[in-house]
């Protein structure tokens, strides 16, 4: 690879020779403006803002996906481009819905930025907006299709990087739209609810059902006791929604915030995190022991668990037995807790603050009521807990540092690292080889399940048996892990599948603009939660000791299989 030269906006430069013009730009300090452009996409150049003059074109060319050449002239910035691109904005606009003040995107859309950017006052022309129905029809997602601006980013993830390929760009021209096969509601299809789709669109086409009325109503009622948990990743995301770089730890300023709010107690789910170490280790061992099914599968992500119902589940006896840390939660949150603090458990009302959209439908399974009571009551997304926190006048940037209440707040650094990708597989491990082996272990980093690869691999010393182990993140690396499985060719022991990119850091309930560089910097910030905890192994957490020994007794003992343990539905497709 080397250097061509270009004129840009009469500037002479240097750029890499395999690059887009809209990369050249970007290089050197020019924004072009795109709506269809996304940095963790292939290019699809059909939202056409992002045209240029280049000197010898007919045309206006689209600079992301013209790659520059030896001597291009190339100007972004001429009174043709600026009204091109004005014209196609205003087309956007006369056939998008003028709520912005209400919308759910209001303050970061895209499409509002972008207008603004160009300077754009009112919108020209007649109205062209047909009113369509709203896809109400899951428990966390709303699908509005008014908004929908036709840009395929929604599209692409569901297709190239998921492929769950459920939603599809239809028809040709002005009848373009983007929806589910044959005009079916997200309901009727294998949707998995992840909502990558909500983080690819750069509007209010897709985004999450808002729980934040339904949690006021809980605070405000004096028969309620309210608690409420905190996912590990949304400490090192819920920053962003107040302007803070990408990665910041906030857990203490989190706490501080729920307080505010009128929470009765704020625990976390990384109590639940190191709880459901024990079990699932203990749940592998005794699999190991007894010739159960191999490799076991995590069970820790819901849209993974959705996503084997739908396409695999003739694979669904290799999954772990265990609820995922948010349902042990409300599990003992609904039982244990009451036994130790007097209140009855009809009257607690858990709360879950969680990077995940696909969180609210494994909250609403009906499955997830052992206890005689519904585990979770409601879940928010970190955007929610954003928009919560700013209902509340919370001035999140200049609170004071709080810890979390006991009993259910303390936990260990293996819990920490579950938001990661690898994160489960190396908590778990630093857990088995113990047990295993009755050794302490001296380096508890596993480099070989960390980092962002699709699917990692690694074989672990277990006191002289080799035990393999595999890592997926992004449901189309699951499918590969999947197939392996069915054709018998996969040769491992426990497998951790986390349906989105980088793991939980990357759930389709965090803060908009989650790329993959940002989701690398959440990972490396929980990384250093871990490596600051005085525990890092979820075996050696008191407060689980304490549990087992009052009121569990025993991994995969009656009482744990009871409220911990689930099972799961083919619902084929």
């Amino acid at each position: 690879m080397g250097n061509v030269n270009i004129t840009l906006n009469g500037k002479a430069l240097s750029v890499p020779s395999d690059i887009s013009i809209m990369e050249a730009a970007k290089q050197n300090g020019i924004l072009i403006p795109s709506l269809c452009n996304h940095p963790d996409q292939k290019v699809k150049a059909n939202c056409r803002v992002c045209v240029v003059e280049v000197e010898g074109s007919k045309n206006l060319m689209s600079s992301c996906s013209t790659m520059v050449a030896e001597g291009m002239k190339i100007n972004s910035n001429t009174p043709k481009v600026r009204d091109t691109v004005r014209t196609i904005v205003e087309l956007i606009l006369a056939d998008h819905p003028q709520d912005c003040l209400t919308c759910v995107r209001s303050g970061n859309c895209e499409l509002r930025q972008l207008a603004a950017r160009l300077g754009m006052k009112e919108v020209q022309g007649e109205k062209t907006q047909n009113l369509l129905p709203l896809d109400l029809s899951t428990s966390a997602l709303i699908r509005d299709p008014n908004k929908c601006i036709k840009c395929g980013r929604c599209a692409e993830v569901c297709h190239h990087i998921q492929e769950v390929g459920v939603l599809y760009t239809h028809n040709r021209s002005t009848d373009v739209c983007v929806s589910p096969e044959y005009g079916k509601k997200l309901s009727d299809v294998g949707c998995v609810l992840c909502g990558q789709c909500v983080l690819a669109c750069p509007v209010g086409a897709i985004y999450e059902k808002e729980d934040i009325d339904k949690v006021w109503d809980a605070l405000n009622d004096p028969q309620k006791h309210v608690v409420v948990q905190i996912a590990p990743s949304v400490r090192v995301s819920i920053a962003e929604e107040f302007g803070q770089p990408s990665g910041s730890i906030a857990t203490q300023k989190l706490v501080s915030a729920l307080r505010l709010l009128g929470f009765d107690r704020v625990f976390d789910t990384d109590f639940t995190a190191d709880l459901t170490i024990i079990e699932e280790g203990n749940e592998l061992l005794h699999r190991l022991k007894s010739g159960g099914v191999l490799p076991m599968l995590t069970s820790c992500s819901p849209g993974w668990i959705k996503y084997i119902e739908h396409y695999y589940p003739e694979l669904l006896p290799h999954v772990s037995s265990c609820k995922s840390p948010q349902q042990m939660f409300g599990a003992v949150a609904k039982t244990y807790y009451p036994q130790v603090s007097g209140i009855a458990p009809e009257d607690i009302y858990v709360v879950s603050i969680m990077p995940c959209t696909a969180k609210k439908f494994e909250a609403a399974r009906p499955e997830m009521q052992d206890s005689g009571y519904r585990d979770v009551d409601a879940v928010l997304t970190t955007r929610e807990l954003g928009r919560m926190l700013k209902q509340g006048g919370v001035d999140f940037n200049n609170l004071p540092n709080s810890e979390f209440d006991d009993p259910l707040g303390k936990s260990t650094g293996a819990a920490a690292i579950f938001g990661a990708t690898g994160g489960v597989m190396e908590a778990a491990l630093r857990t088995v080889y113990e047990v295993v082996t009755g050794e302490t272990l001296q380096k508890l980093e596993f480099e070989g399940v960390r980092g962002m690869e699709g699917v990692k691999k690694s074989t672990v010393d277990l006191a002289g048996t080799k035990v393999n182990v595999a890592v997926a993140h992004g449901l189309a690396h699951a499918k590969q892990i999947m197939e392996s499985i069915k054709s018998g060719e996969a040769d491992f022991t426990f497998i951790e599948v986390m349906c989105c990119p980088g793991g939980c850091i990357g759930g389709g309930g965090q803060p908009y603009g989650s790329t993959n560089e940002v989701r690398q910097k959440r990972i490396d910030s929980l990384y250093e939660v871990d490596a600051n905890m005085p525990i890092r192994k979820s075996h050696e957490n008191p407060s689980i000791t304490k549990i087992y020994a009052d009121f569990l007794k025993e991994p995969l003992g009656e009482k744990s299989h009871h409220l911990l343990h689930t099972k799961y539905t083919n619902r084929g497709i």
